[in-house]
């Protein structure tokens, strides 16, 4: 064993003690001895100021301090370092307040043995390295605390959601953000089977975290799913972390939310796909005029040759085969040249009537039409001849979903699009519009496939039945008059599409007998605004406060719930989206019933099949709003709920 290096301060008067002490040090094999002294208090005081030492040795008895005060006043000066006390005489006293002050070890000098003095020494050293070292751990270890909270808040500030998973696949750790992603809280993801919890297709799951622990990390797009059941589209980057030793510990996974970046890759790439179709369906549809042309010529001409009916019965279905395609060219066309065509102003009701005509005398008799059309129609500019196209197909759409009979209603109504609107539908524009509704009692789309309706040749019609081009043409049209259409559909439950077309207010320089719309303003009350979109936070906000409404806003049910509690009667009433992270809809308004069972309610959402409202229902809300909304159709509700 080497021996140990140490500074020691002997604090004694008496040269024969000195001598003594210095003998008993210099014969040690444990430790090498550096020694100062000091031969009074106030020259031990002065030495501790510029002298850094490991030990001090004291003798109680000294020219300017005498008894337990010199063992004080030392301790005061250098309270980390140890005191071996030496006294001349036995104090049975003395010595135990000395230990129990903190004193090191009280030694006789009269009974002093080199092997006492080195022991009591290395007792003293190693005591103060065992408290050094518990000192630097619990520092250490207080750093390390602080730095992983430090640590911990950022990533809970983090946009992305970020867990970590042990090579079980069990969650160890799930920050704020993956909390508002999926649903769950920490508590409720924390040592939770991540496959379980988060993905409906293991394989994917498992080819990622194989190529993971293969190649140390995995980049790539995974689906998975909330708590509420929604599918998630997310981007993931994964990363094997691992022990001191090397060893694969955990998976680091930072999963960012690329659902709606998705959307709208799809509408840019279905764009380009019917920009592409079109110039292609244009060229091809030129063609086949040419084709379709001598062949209906023909057919026409071989009609006074063939006399006989088995002969006129063949040519009758080379004609009705030819006419149909060329109906066919000519929606192609349509679509292709992008819906030029003539201009004029026209009154939508003289459309429905056409459209009621047609319904009557071609559709089967178990299918009726129920037009509802409200009066002082504003009129819209357009060519009559393509709108009416529009509205036949959804007729003939409607017909189809509905083999065993049914009801069409076709309903037209003035409506002024406002700022609200426009903010929470980026085709709308501000103004004022014709809404025309086609709603039929069929069998629904369902919900999968209902972002596909409008592409061109989809269909999901036998072979023969359809062409695919009805939808893709009736959007082609709306939208080259300015407007936009929305389908609302689920399997078993209809449809319902809206056309909303730009209208004129005015007719031939005549004002139309149209009131302007009184809005209810409020008056103080507070409204709770729960909603996902910040940008519908927003504009609901700024009408709301316009109209004399204050305002707290949360960005989930979660939130929601939190101030909720805090004021439970300072808020007149909450206005909530249906379909949120975190909480949603119904889960969020059963826990506001619990602070309140007369809370009042206004539900919205932007699915308003009967499912979703028959689920608000139950939930307890009885004032519904489809999103979006205009401030009007707000104001109004919130007035309504109020009285």
């Amino acid at each position: 064993m080497n021996a140990v290096p140490i500074r020691i301060l002997l604090v004694e008067d008496n040269p024969g003690d000195v001598r003594l002490v210095r003998e008993y040090l210099k014969d040690s094999a444990l430790f090498l001895p550096e020694t100062h002294e000091a031969e009074c208090l106030e020259r031990a005081v002065d030495l501790l100021k510029r002298v850094r030492v490991d030990l001090i040795l004291a003798d109680l008895s000294l020219p300017d301090s005498v008894g337990l005060d010199t063992f004080l006043r030392i301790q005061q000066c250098s309270p980390d370092i140890p005191i071996i006390l030496l006294s001349g005489s036995r104090d049975d006293e003395k010595a135990v307040n000395a230990l129990s002050r903190g004193a090191q070890d009280y030694l006789l000098k009269a009974e002093l043995s080199p092997l006492q003095l080195q022991r009591s020494i290395l007792y003293a050293v190693e005591r103060v390295r065992l408290t050094r070292a518990l000192r630097e751990s619990e520092q250490n270890q207080s750093k390390l605390i602080e730095r992983l909270r430090e640590q911990a808040e950022l990533l809970n500030k983090a946009q992305d959601a970020i867990l970590v998973r042990d090579l079980e696949n069990r969650i160890l750790f799930w920050n704020k953000s993956a909390e508002k992603l999926y649903g769950w809280t920490e508590s409720e993801a924390a040592g939770r089977d991540c496959v379980d919890l988060l993905y409906r297709n293991p394989d994917i799951f498992a080819a990622a975290t194989a190529e993971t622990m293969e190649k140390g990390e995995w980049v790539g797009e995974l689906n998975q799913i909330t708590k509420s059941g929604d599918t998630i589209i997310v981007e993931g980057h994964w990363t094997l972390v691992r022990d001191e030793k090397g060893n694969p510990k955990s998976v680091l996974a930072i999963n960012t939310d690329i659902t709606k970046r998705k959307a709208l890759e799809q509408q840019f790439l279905r764009a380009q796909r019917m920009e592409s179709i079109g110039t292609l369906a244009g060229g091809i549809a030129h063609d086949l005029n040419n084709v379709f042309s001598p062949i209906v010529m023909a057919n026409d001409l071989l009609k006074f040759y063939i006399q006989d009916p088995e002969g006129l019965e063949i040519l009758d279905t080379i004609n009705r085969s030819a006419k149909r395609g060329a109906e066919m060219v000519s929606q192609v066309l349509s679509f292709a040249k992008g819906m030029d065509g003539r201009r004029v102003n026209l009154q939508v009701k003289h459309l429905v009537r056409d459209i009621e005509q047609i319904v009557r005398d071609t559709f089967p008799k178990n299918i009726q039409l129920v037009p509802r059309l409200s009066e002082h129609l504003w009129t819209v500019e357009g060519d009559p001849t393509q709108l009416h196209q529009v509205l036949v197909n959804l007729c003939v759409n409607a017909r189809d979903a509905m083999e065993d009979g049914g009801e069409i209603r076709i309903i037209a109504e003035n409506v002024r699009l406002d700022e609200q609107y426009a903010a929470m539908n980026i085709e709308a524009r501000v103004g004022p519009h014709v809404r025309i509704e086609v709603e039929d009692n069929g069998g629904g789309i369902p919900k999968e496939i209902l972002n596909k309706i409008f592409d061109p040749f989809f269909t999901t019609k036998e072979t023969g039945k359809g062409t695919g081009l009805g939808l893709s043409t009736s959007l082609a049209i709306v939208k080259s008059h300015g407007g936009f259409i929305r389908a609302y559909s689920d399997k078993g439950m209809g449809s319902k599409f809206r056309i909303y077309l730009p209208a004129k207010t005015e007719s031939d320089g005549m004002p139309l007998p149209v009131e302007e719309p009184d809005l209810p303003r409020g008056h103080g009350e507070t409204v709770l605004v729960v909603d996902d979109e910040a940008a519908i936070r927003q504009i609901t906000r700024h009408t709301l406060e316009a109209f004399g409404y204050r305002v707290l806003d949360a960005a989930d049910g979660a939130e929601a719930v939190s101030i909720y509690a805090e004021k439970p009667d300072g808020i007149d009433v909450v206005l909530t989206d249906m379909m949120m992270p975190v909480m949603d809809g119904p889960a969020t308004i059963k826990v506001l019933r619990r602070f309140n069972p007369d809370v009042r309610i206004i539900g919205a959402s932007g699915i308003t099949g009967n499912g979703k409202i028959a689920k608000a229902a139950d939930a307890g809300v009885s004032h519904f709003l489809p999103k979006p909304y205009t401030a009007e159709t707000l104001l109004k509700a919130i007035r309504k709920i109020l009285t």
